[in-house]
């Protein structure tokens, strides 16, 4: 079946759809030894489509799930010393997923899981600037509590990028909304104990635009196309879903 060239590029997961039609605009990708444009439209299983020359070929397919971690499972595959991991609660998914990231043992929330590096890589890195939010409920806030967030720019002399802070509920007990663009381990926590608030519940809310919206503790589901390429930074995607 024909679908657009750019569309084909993002699913064998070469980049994104928006970096396929950047390379279209360069001239760099051809449809059997012809140039492509953006809007042609090409069949892999007919044609050949070629980037810089590199033939490009069909991706198998792969599995992309959002899951609403509860307290008490490790983000991990294997290990011996954990009660639980989070594996034990993807019943039912027949792919060999991976923890995009983490989310500590005591910590709950979103989590997003696959098979695709490409894509791990692109919501790991640093660069990729995608934003999470957490709502972590506290004790000992003070009037001062948020400007010393605010403000901490090292945490055990690891420097940290600026993170936004507000307070997401009054209480009691008061919630606070981290918004992080890059994550250190254990970050939150560290934090908050620096400017001397104890966390009584750390909860990610939203990870690149996605959220848990509908999904209770425990469960899981695999993500729409629009979804998917939300996360890839497409153009087109800009709201919470």
């Amino acid at each position: 079946m024909e679908e657009r060239v750019q569309k084909l590029m993002a699913a064998a997961g070469l980049c994104s759809r928006r970096t396929a039609e950047e390379y279209l605009r360069q001239g760099r990708v051809t449809v059997n030894g012809q140039t492509a444009h953006l809007g042609d439209r090409a069949d892999l299983d007919q044609d050949t489509i070629s980037v810089d020359g590199v033939p490009l070929h069909r991706q198998e397919e792969r599995t992309y799930i959002l899951l609403h971690k509860p307290r008490g499972y490790a983000c991990t595959l294997s290990d011996p010393h954990a009660a639980h991991i989070v594996t034990e609660l993807l019943t039912g998914c027949p792919a060999r997923v991976y923890p995009v990231g983490r989310l500590d043992v005591d910590s709950e929330g979103l989590l997003l899981l696959t098979d695709d590096g490409a894509l791990a890589q692109r919501l790991l890195h640093p660069s990729g600037g995608v934003e999470k939010r957490y709502h972590v409920t506290v004790s000992g806030l003070r009037e001062d509590s948020l400007s010393r967030l605010q403000a901490l720019r090292d945490l055990d002399g690891e420097p940290i990028r600026p993170v936004e802070v507000r307070v997401f509920e009054n209480g009691p007990p008061p919630v606070i909304e981290f918004t992080l663009h890059e994550g250190k381990k254990r970050q939150i926590r560290r934090m908050c104990r620096r400017v001397g608030l104890s966390v009584r519940r750390l909860c990610r809310v939203s990870e690149g635009g996605l959220t848990l919206r509908g999904l209770p503790p425990g469960h899981w589901r695999n993500l729409t196309e629009a979804e998917i390429a939300l996360l890839w930074g497409e153009e087109g995607h800009g709201n919470e879903v």
